[in-house]
């Protein structure tokens, strides 16, 4: 059996990047299959590698796992990144389904025509429904369960930078997530992925929207 980790993907972050950070955290190497066809897409369906007809793909331990959330618990579970009892998980889990809740808003962006119009309605969010959640958490230690590194910290590091990409000065009003950041970037695997050519990806281009419409035979992909 393998003990090569494969991401099948776009070139660009979406619904995969958590997963990259997750295993950059980890220390895990991973190789990437990027999506640029139709063709591509169909082989991957013929073959039976997509369970719902879906990317992220991650091959891994010998499987071939799909759904965004299902490896993230995966990986967190493999390595040690998901609390030491059922109480901390179900705490990790809620923290993690809500930033990646206010990351695909994010996220979709890309594919809407009006996006301009929708960043003062997703900054309002950010502040007055997210960020207030992490900076209270994190007003009892340095991480967010458990005092210790878990994937709920990898995934608010991943999208503090997202939310200070298109908001400079979100985080002003959150002194503790803003300290959270700056510790975060020392932690040595997180610091590595940081780095200029590491496999993190940069903020979505309009040819990365092109390149999945065209590889789901879409006109436009409802958020």
């Amino acid at each position: 059996m393998s003990d090569k980790v494969v991401l099948t993907y776009f070139d660009g972050r979406g619904k995969m990047e958590s997963i990259r950070w997750l295993l950059a955290t980890a220390g895990v190497e991973f190789e990437e299959v990027f999506l640029t066809t139709r063709e591509q897409y169909l082989k991957l369906l013929s073959d039976g590698a997509l369970m719902f007809q879906q990317v992220p793909l991650v091959e891994m331990d010998g499987m071939k796992l799909v759904q965004t959330k299902a490896i993230l618990h995966y990986i967190a579970e493999k390595y040690n990144l998901h609390g030491k009892d059922a109480k901390e998980r179900v705490r990790i889990n809620m923290y993690t389904e809500g930033l990646m809740d206010l990351m695909e808003m994010i996220m979709m962006l890309l594919f809407q025509p009006d996006a301009e119009s929708k960043l003062a309605n997703i900054q309002t969010k950010a502040k007055e429904r997210y960020l207030p959640v992490f900076e209270k958490a994190l007003s009892s230690g340095d991480y967010l369960v458990g005092g210790r590194l878990t994937c709920a910290d990898v995934l608010l590091m991943e999208c503090s930078l997202m939310l200070e990409e298109k908001f400079p000065d979100v985080l002003a009003d959150f002194p503790k997530v803003k300290a959270f950041q700056k510790r975060m970037e020392k932690y040595p695997t997180i610091e590595k992925f940081l780095q200029p050519g590491s496999q993190r990806k940069p903020q979505p281009s309009d040819c990365l929207r092109q390149t999945a419409l065209k590889v789901f035979a879409m006109t436009h992909i409802q958020p």
